[in-house]
Protein backbone atom coordinates (compact mmCIF):
# COMPACT_ATOMS: atom_id res chain seq x y z
CA UNK A 1 0.00 0.00 0.00
CA UNK A 2 1.48 3.36 -0.99
CA UNK A 3 1.64 6.42 1.24
CA UNK A 4 -1.13 8.34 -0.49
CA UNK A 5 -3.66 5.52 -0.33
CA UNK A 6 -2.72 4.80 3.27
CA UNK A 7 -3.23 8.47 4.17
CA UNK A 8 -6.68 8.54 2.56
CA UNK A 9 -7.72 5.34 4.34
CA UNK A 10 -6.45 6.70 7.65
CA UNK A 11 -8.23 10.00 7.09
CA UNK A 12 -11.48 8.27 6.17
CA UNK A 13 -11.27 6.12 9.32
CA UNK A 14 -10.64 9.19 11.45
CA UNK A 15 -13.62 10.99 9.94
CA UNK A 16 -15.89 7.98 10.55
CA UNK A 17 -14.72 7.74 14.19
CA UNK A 18 -15.35 11.45 14.72
CA UNK A 19 -18.83 11.17 13.18
CA UNK A 20 -19.65 8.20 15.50
CA UNK A 21 -18.47 10.18 18.54
CA UNK A 22 -20.67 13.16 17.61
CA UNK A 23 -23.69 10.90 17.16
CA UNK A 24 -23.04 9.22 20.53
CA UNK A 25 -22.73 12.61 22.24
CA UNK A 26 -25.99 13.82 20.66
CA UNK A 27 -27.78 10.64 21.73
CA UNK A 28 -26.52 11.02 25.28
CA UNK A 29 -27.65 14.64 25.47
CA UNK A 30 -31.12 13.90 24.08
CA UNK A 31 -34.02 13.41 26.53
CA UNK A 32 -35.18 9.86 27.27
CA UNK A 33 -38.00 9.00 24.83
CA UNK A 34 -39.50 6.45 27.27
CA UNK A 35 -39.67 8.86 30.22
CA UNK A 36 -43.07 10.03 31.42
CA UNK A 37 -43.90 13.68 31.02
CA UNK A 38 -42.71 15.86 33.88
CA UNK A 39 -46.26 16.66 34.98
CA UNK A 40 -47.14 13.00 35.69
CA UNK A 41 -44.00 12.15 37.68
CA UNK A 42 -44.47 12.28 41.45
CA UNK A 43 -42.37 14.90 43.20
CA UNK A 44 -39.20 13.62 44.80
CA UNK A 45 -39.29 14.19 48.52
CA UNK A 46 -36.35 13.67 50.83
CA UNK A 47 -38.34 11.65 53.38
CA UNK A 48 -38.82 8.44 51.29
CA UNK A 49 -35.19 8.61 50.19
CA UNK A 50 -34.02 8.97 53.79
CA UNK A 51 -36.34 6.14 54.84
CA UNK A 52 -35.00 3.90 52.06
CA UNK A 53 -31.42 4.74 53.00
CA UNK A 54 -32.09 3.98 56.67
CA UNK A 55 -33.76 0.70 55.72
CA UNK A 56 -30.81 -0.24 53.50
CA UNK A 57 -28.35 0.62 56.28
CA UNK A 58 -30.35 -1.49 58.75
CA UNK A 59 -30.43 -4.40 56.31
CA UNK A 60 -26.67 -4.16 55.76
CA UNK A 61 -26.02 -4.08 59.51
CA UNK A 62 -28.31 -7.06 60.11
CA UNK A 63 -26.68 -9.03 57.31
CA UNK A 64 -23.19 -8.20 58.56
CA UNK A 65 -24.14 -9.20 62.09
CA UNK A 66 -25.68 -12.45 60.83
CA UNK A 67 -22.57 -13.31 58.82
CA UNK A 68 -20.34 -12.60 61.82
CA UNK A 69 -22.51 -14.74 64.09
CA UNK A 70 -22.61 -17.56 61.55
CA UNK A 71 -18.86 -17.41 61.08
CA UNK A 72 -18.31 -17.54 64.83
CA UNK A 73 -20.69 -20.50 65.26
CA UNK A 74 -19.09 -22.32 62.33
CA UNK A 75 -15.67 -21.77 63.89
CA UNK A 76 -16.91 -23.07 67.22
CA UNK A 77 -18.48 -26.13 65.58
CA UNK A 78 -15.47 -27.01 63.43
CA UNK A 79 -12.47 -25.75 65.37
CA UNK A 80 -13.78 -26.30 68.90
CA UNK A 81 -13.43 -30.11 68.93
CA UNK A 82 -10.18 -29.89 66.97
CA UNK A 83 -8.68 -27.46 69.48
CA UNK A 84 -9.83 -29.58 72.43
CA UNK A 85 -8.32 -32.76 71.00
CA UNK A 86 -5.14 -30.89 70.10
CA UNK A 87 -4.77 -29.57 73.65
CA UNK A 88 -5.31 -33.01 75.14
CA UNK A 89 -2.80 -34.54 72.75
CA UNK A 90 -0.27 -31.78 73.50
CA UNK A 91 -0.64 -32.36 77.25
CA UNK A 92 -0.15 -36.09 76.80
CA UNK A 93 2.94 -35.64 74.62
CA UNK A 94 4.52 -33.22 77.10
CA UNK A 95 3.63 -35.65 79.89
CA UNK A 96 5.53 -38.39 78.05
CA UNK A 97 8.59 -36.17 77.65
CA UNK A 98 8.49 -35.19 81.32
CA UNK A 99 8.13 -38.88 82.15
CA UNK A 100 11.26 -39.67 80.15
CA UNK A 101 13.19 -37.07 82.16
CA UNK A 102 11.75 -38.46 85.40
CA UNK A 103 12.81 -42.01 84.46
CA UNK A 104 16.30 -40.78 83.59
CA UNK A 105 16.55 -39.00 86.94
CA UNK A 106 15.31 -42.15 88.75
CA UNK A 107 17.95 -44.27 86.99
CA UNK A 108 20.62 -41.76 87.96
CA UNK A 109 19.41 -41.79 91.58
CA UNK A 110 19.55 -45.60 91.56
CA UNK A 111 23.16 -45.46 90.34
CA UNK A 112 24.15 -43.03 93.12
CA UNK A 113 22.27 -44.78 95.96
CA UNK A 114 25.46 -46.31 97.27
CA UNK A 115 26.86 -42.81 97.89
CA UNK A 116 24.88 -42.64 101.14
CA UNK A 117 26.83 -45.56 102.62
CA UNK A 118 30.26 -44.79 101.17
CA UNK A 119 32.53 -42.75 103.39
CA UNK A 120 34.14 -39.69 101.86
CA UNK A 121 31.78 -39.46 98.86
CA UNK A 122 29.34 -36.56 98.76
CA UNK A 123 25.73 -37.59 98.06
CA UNK A 124 25.00 -34.36 96.11
CA UNK A 125 24.43 -36.25 92.86
CA UNK A 126 21.91 -38.50 94.58
CA UNK A 127 20.03 -35.59 96.09
CA UNK A 128 20.02 -33.71 92.79
CA UNK A 129 18.76 -36.80 90.94
CA UNK A 130 16.01 -37.32 93.53
CA UNK A 131 14.98 -33.66 93.28
CA UNK A 132 14.82 -33.90 89.48
CA UNK A 133 12.81 -37.12 89.78
CA UNK A 134 10.30 -35.42 92.08
CA UNK A 135 9.99 -32.30 89.88
CA UNK A 136 9.65 -34.13 86.57
CA UNK A 137 7.44 -36.77 88.15
CA UNK A 138 5.10 -34.00 89.31
CA UNK A 139 5.14 -32.43 85.83
CA UNK A 140 4.29 -35.82 84.31
CA UNK A 141 1.47 -36.45 86.75
CA UNK A 142 -0.03 -32.97 86.42
CA UNK A 143 0.21 -33.03 82.62
CA UNK A 144 -1.72 -36.31 82.38
CA UNK A 145 -4.19 -35.11 85.00
CA UNK A 146 -4.88 -31.92 83.01
CA UNK A 147 -5.22 -33.97 79.81
CA UNK A 148 -7.81 -36.17 81.48
CA UNK A 149 -9.75 -33.15 82.79
CA UNK A 150 -9.77 -31.48 79.37
CA UNK A 151 -10.85 -34.64 77.58
CA UNK A 152 -13.85 -35.07 79.89
CA UNK A 153 -15.23 -31.58 79.72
Amino acid sequence: MDRERFGRALGQGTREAARALWQAADAAAAPNPRARPASTQPPITPQPIAHAAAHAAHTIRATTHGVQRGTRRFGEAVWGPFVRVSRVLWLEVTGVFFGLFAVTAAMDAWKHRADLHTAGVSPQHLYFALAMFVVFGWFTFSSFLNARRRSRG
